[in-house]
């Protein structure tokens, strides 16, 4: 299969996620929503500053693809929530990775979580987890990859569209953080 024009090509140019990005990660973020495997999200945020408020500095990135003649096109994106306000878990965080299905299976998600896993341990975060939908085998795949794990899995957790749903509790703990 040929990949688009613009698509990465290995790994993908990443730079920090800034205000100006928000179209382009609102709309990869519906995407995701729309699929029913990838969020309990029935939209996204309705604007930056939504987005924004929810989620830590420091530790948002983009992907970027370029192409011959043309500027560079934002196809996906990775950001950390706390997961506490207690002191105890301030080295804990949630994220979220999102990517373009037109460049799905090229790297980007990869590239975006080495990107956020070298900031949040240079931030002295310890862990990252997240939660998956079990029938969201590339996001388990990617996360293996990235060297997390499965702690277990929260059955009927909640609900989406009226029907309960299971999600795989993934976490990676950092390397270099003792």
């Amino acid at each position: 299969m040929d990949q688009p024009p613009g698509a990465p090509r290995g790994e993908a140019l990443i730079r920090p996620l800034v205000p100006a990005d928000w179209p382009a990660v609102r709309a990869i973020y519906a995407t995701g929503i729309a699929t029913g495997d990838a969020t309990f999200e029935v939209v996204p945020p309705a604007s930056w500053a939504e987005f924004d408020a929810g989620r830590r500095p420091g530790h948002r990135f983009v992907a970027l693809a370029t192409g011959p003649d043309r500027p560079a096109e934002v196809v996906g994106w990775v950001a950390v929530s706390p997961v506490s306000t207690r002191a105890a878990y301030a080295g804990v965080v949630e994220h979220s990775v999102y990517v373009d299905p037109a460049v799905a299976g090229r790297g980007v998600g990869r590239a975006l979580l080495a990107a956020l896993i070298a900031s949040t341990e240079a931030a002295g975060i310890w862990t990252i987890q997240s939660a998956v939908f079990p029938e969201n085998a590339a996001s388990l795949a990617l996360h293996a990859r990235a060297g997390f794990r499965t702690v277990g899995r929260r059955e009927r957790i909640a609900r989406q569209h009226g029907r309960w749903r299971d999600v795989v509790l993934l976490e990676r703990r950092s390397r270099v953080i003792d």
